[in-house]
């Protein structure tokens, strides 16, 4: 589904990517991890064309995604969860929500009940300023926007930073429901362990720029996490 090869990435004298590569299945959670400041975000607001690329080549479903504009990306079936969740503060729920629709390939103009049927707490909140929502629903509305689009592939960056943990939880079980019963492509960067193992099918790991480390969950064991996570 997702293809990157010999990704390069600098802020101007900083080289951040290095020669990245990385294989995405369709069907597939793959959780990318790392200590802070090793590319993680720059590498997700790359393959969002946020960042601009030094080299290298990255295709989504045979897409040259090099080619499109970032406004494009959504268009063609990846949803994007920012890290801080980037919500509108001032706009209600519902109009946070609608605009994912407009970046709906088929010009759906209504929100679909799945989101509600994921968040119920949404359909409840429908006239509140997403400002005015606590952090856990917040999040929860973020990932609604992003589903909005209806994605074949979604990208969370750090969805459980400043949530309480019963929302951690929820979030948990709607990633996985995603995943496993809709069968949505799911990339998420998580700090947290035992979150990560929870959900993840698959993980990368991430130093210096670079993919060092991937792997099956089951298979990042303490030696791997001793070199890669532990601070």
């Amino acid at each position: 589904m997702l293809s990157i090869q010999k990704l390069n990435q600098s802020y101007g004298e900083s080289h951040i990517l290095w020669d990245l590569d990385l294989e995405i299945a369709a069907g597939s959670c793959t959780c990318l991890m790392g200590r802070n400041g090793v590319g993680k975000t720059t590498l997700l607001k790359c393959l969002m064309g946020l960042l601009p690329i030094q080299s290298g080549g990255m295709r989504f479903n045979d897409i040259d995604l090099t080619a499109c504009a970032a406004e494009q990306r959504p268009r063609i079936g990846i949803g994007y969860v920012p890290q801080g969740r980037e919500i509108f503060s001032q706009l209600t729920v519902e109009e946070n929500l609608r605009t994912g629709l407009s970046a709906r390939a088929d010009g759906r103009k209504d929100i679909p009940e799945r989101i509600f049927t994921l968040f119920p707490v949404l359909k409840q909140m429908l006239g509140r300023r997403g400002g005015d929502l606590s952090g856990g629903q917040q999040q929860q509305l973020a990932i609604g926007r992003a589903l909005a689009i209806d994605p074949q592939l979604l990208i969370l960056d750090e969805p459980t930073e400043g949530i309480q943990p019963n929302i951690v939880r929820e979030i948990g079980d709607i990633i996985i429901r995603l995943n496993q019963e809709e069968k949505l492509t799911v990339i998420l960067v998580e700090q947290k362990l035992k979150f990560a193992r929870r959900v993840g099918q698959h993980f990368h790991l991430m130093e210096k720029g670079r993919i060092v480390a991937r792997g099956a969950m089951e298979e990042l064991d303490d030696q791997l996490i001793n070199r890669h996570l532990a601070v």
